[in-house]
C-alpha cells in the first residue's frame, strides 16, 4: 500500500510538471520554421502540452504528447523560385540591411496579431503557462506573455546578439564580440573601430526607430498592455542555438542557456539511389547545399559556371541540392536532389567536405558528424559562422563577393587534400558529443525550473534593474571626468595664487631694497 502511494504521488509530481507551452515562431523562413519545431516537438515528447504558431502546418507531429498546429493563413509564404532574389542582398548597405529589417520585423508583428487563427486563440479562454517567442525582429509579440499571464522564454536561432543582448543585460563588448555580418579580428584596431560603430548604429536604429514602430503595432492590439520598453526586459530564460564547439566563448548572464545542436537526430537510412551512390565513391563526396533560404537556382550565371567548372576538374563525386529538373552544363560526377536529407548524409562516412552557405544550422550539423566545411556566406550571420569555423580550423571560406573559380578551386582542393580540417573538425565533433545532458533535456529543465521558481527572478541580473546610461557606467564616468577637471582647476588656481602671492613679495622687497 505504501508502495502504491509513493509510485501515486511520484506520477502526480511528474503531472503537474507538465506544462502548457505557447510556442510563436512566425518567421517564414524554412531553417526558422525546422528549428522551431524540433524545439516544440522535443518538449511536447517531453510531456508538455504544446500549442505552436507559424506558417508552417506540422507535417509530422510528435508520437508522443500534445501538439497543437496554429497556421498563419495570411502571414507571407515561404519564398519560392522565382520570388526576391537572396542573393542580392550580400551588396545591401548595413545601415539600408537594418532599416530593412526593421520592415520585415513590423510586418511579422502586425502578420501574426492580426491573423484570424491567432485572433481566435487569443479571444479563448486557452491559458499557458509558458510563452516561447523566437527572437528575430519581432519584439512586439513579447505581449503574448502578458496576456495570457504566461513566463516569458527567448529562443535565439543563432548565438547570443545583439537583438538579444541588452534586453537580459548580457555583457558583450563590441572590443571581440561581433555584430552580424562583420568578419572581424579582435587584434585589429580598425576591426575594433568598425564594429563598435556598428553596434552603436544598431542600437540607436532599435531604440529609436525600430522598438517605437513595434510598441505602436502592439499596442494597436492591445491597448491597455505595458509599453514595450516594459515588456522587453520581462524574460524569465533565453535558449540559445549555440555551443561552444561551434561559437566562441562569450559572457552568458545566468538566464542564458546554450542549447546548440538539439535538432540534431540520429541518422536514419538513406533513400536507395543516395545510399548506393555514397557507398560507391571511392574518393569520396563534396555536399553542396546553400540551404533552404537560399536556393542555388538563384545564383548568378558568372558564379554558378565557375562552380561547375570547379566540380568537374574533382576525382570526387558531386551532390548537389538544385532546386529544378535540369542543371546546364552539368558534369558527369555532379548528382542533384531537389531536397536532400542533410543530416543522413552529413553522416556517411563517404563525404569528406561540405561546401555550404554558412547557416549555423549547416554549421551545427557539419560539426556534429565532423565534416569540414567550405562556407560561401551572403548574409546575415552566415559571415560570422563561416569565420569562426574557418577560427576552430574546421574548414575555410570566401565572402561572395571573391567567389570565383580560381578560389573556390584553391580553397576547395586545399580542404580535400590537407587533413588538419578534417582532424580539427573531428576534434569538434567530440566536444559537441560530450554534454552532461542532451540539448533538448537541458532546455527541458530549464523551462521547469522557471515554472517551479515563479519566472527564475534569482536569474535576473542586477544590470535589468539600471537605465542604459547606468549600465554603461557613463554617469561615473561623467562625475570621475568632473572631480578630475575640478582637481585641475583646483590645482592650477592654487598654484597661480601661490605664483601672483610670490610675485608681490618679490616686487615689495625690490621697493624696500630701493
Amino acid at each position: 500500500m505504501k508502495i502504491l502511494s509513493l509510485i501515486s504521488l511520484i506520477v502526480l509530481l511528474k503531472i503537474t510538471e507538465c506544462a502548457r507551452i505557447l510556442g510563436i515562431f512566425p518567421t517564414s523562413g524554412r531553417s526558422h520554421y525546422i528549428l522551431g519545431s524540433s524545439l516544440m516537438k522535443g518538449l511536447a515528447e517531453k510531456g508538455h502540452d504544446v500549442t505552436v504558431i507559424s506558417p508552417y502546418p506540422e507535417k509530422d507531429p510528435p508520437k508522443n504528447g500534445s501538439y497543437v498546429d496554429i497556421t498563419l493563413t495570411s502571414f507571407a509564404k515561404p519564398q519560392d523560385k522565382n520570388s526576391f532574389n537572396l542573393f542580392q542582398l550580400n551588396d545591401i548597405n548595413f545601415l539600408v540591411y537594418l532599416l530593412a529589417m526593421n520592415s520585415i520585423g513590423n510586418e511579422f508583428t502586425e502578420g501574426t496579431l492580426s491573423d484570424p487563427n491567432v485572433q481566435k486563440l487569443l479571444k479563448s479562454d486557452k491559458k499557458f503557462d509558458v510563452v516561447i517567442i523566437e527572437q528575430f525582429v519581432n519584439d512586439g509579440l513579447k505581449v503574448f506573455a502578458h496576456h495570457f499571464q504566461a513566463h516569458l522564454v527567448v529562443f535565439v536561432t543563432f548565438g547570443s546578439n545583439a537583438w538579444i543582448n541588452p534586453l537580459v543585460a548580457n555583457p558583450a563588448p563590441p572590443s571581440y564580440v561581433p555584430e552580424q555580418k562583420i568578419n572581424m579580428d579582435p587584434k585589429n584596431f580598425f576591426h575594433r573601430v568598425f564594429n563598435t560603430i556598428i553596434y552603436i548604429a544598431g542600437e540607436l536604429n532599435r531604440n529609436l526607430l525600430f522598438f517605437p514602430a513595434q510598441n505602436k503595432i502592439m499596442k494597436k492590439y492591445f491597448p491597455d498592455a505595458p509599453d514595450l520598453d516594459v515588456l522587453n526586459y520581462n524574460a524569465s530564460l533565453v535558449l540559445v542555438n549555440s555551443h561552444i564547439s561551434t561559437n566562441k566563448p562569450v559572457p552568458r548572464v545566468p538566464s542564458m542557456v546554450d542549447i546548440g545542436g538539439f535538432h540534431i537526430n540520429p541518422p536514419k537510412k538513406l533513400p536507395k539511389d543516395l545510399q548506393e551512390y555514397l557507398d560507391s565513391a571511392k574518393e569520396g563526396v563534396v555536399y553542396f547545399s546553400m540551404g533552404s533560404t537560399l536556393q542555388s537556382i538563384n545564383l548568378p550565371v558568372e558564379k554558378r559556371e565557375a562552380i561547375l567548372r570547379v566540380f568537374s576538374k574533382l576525382k570526387q563525386k558531386v551532390l548537389w541540392k538544385w532546386e529544378d529538373e535540369s542543371l546546364p552544363g552539368q558534369p558527369q560526377n555532379v548528382k542533384l536532389g531537389k531536397w536532400l536529407p542533410q543530416q543522413d548524409i552529413l553522416a556517411h562516412p563517404n563525404v569528406k567536405a561540405f561546401v555550404t552557405h554558412g547557416g549555423l544550422l549547416s554549421i551545427l550539423e557539419s560539426v556534429y558528424h565532423g565534416v569540414p566545411v567550405l562556407a560561401l556566406p551572403v548574409f546575415g550571420d552566415q559571415v560570422m559562422n563561416a569565420a569562426e569555423a574557418a577560427w576552430n580550423g574546421c574548414g575555410r571560406y570566401i565572402l561572395y563577393d571573391d567567389l570565383n573559380e580560381e578560389t573556390l578551386e584553391e580553397a576547395l582542393n586545399d580542404i580535400l587534400k590537407n587533413p588538419k580540417y578534417s582532424e580539427n573538425m573531428k576534434t569538434r565533433s567530440k566536444l559537441m558529443r560530450d554534454r552532461q545532458n542532451k540539448p533538448i533535456d537541458v532546455a527541458d529543465y530549464w523551462i521547469r525550473h522557471i515554472i517551479r521558481h515563479n519566472g527564475g527572478a534569482h536569474l535576473r541580473v542586477a544590470g535589468l534593474e539600471l537605465p542604459w546610461y547606468q549600465y554603461l557606467v557613463l554617469d561615473v564616468v561623467a562625475f570621475l571626468i568632473a572631480i578630475t577637471l575640478l582637481t585641475i582647476y583646483l590645482i592650477y588656481a592654487f598654484i597661480k595664487i601661490i605664483l601672483k602671492t610670490l610675485s608681490k613679495n618679490k616686487n615689495k622687497s625690490k621697493i624696500k631694497k630701493n
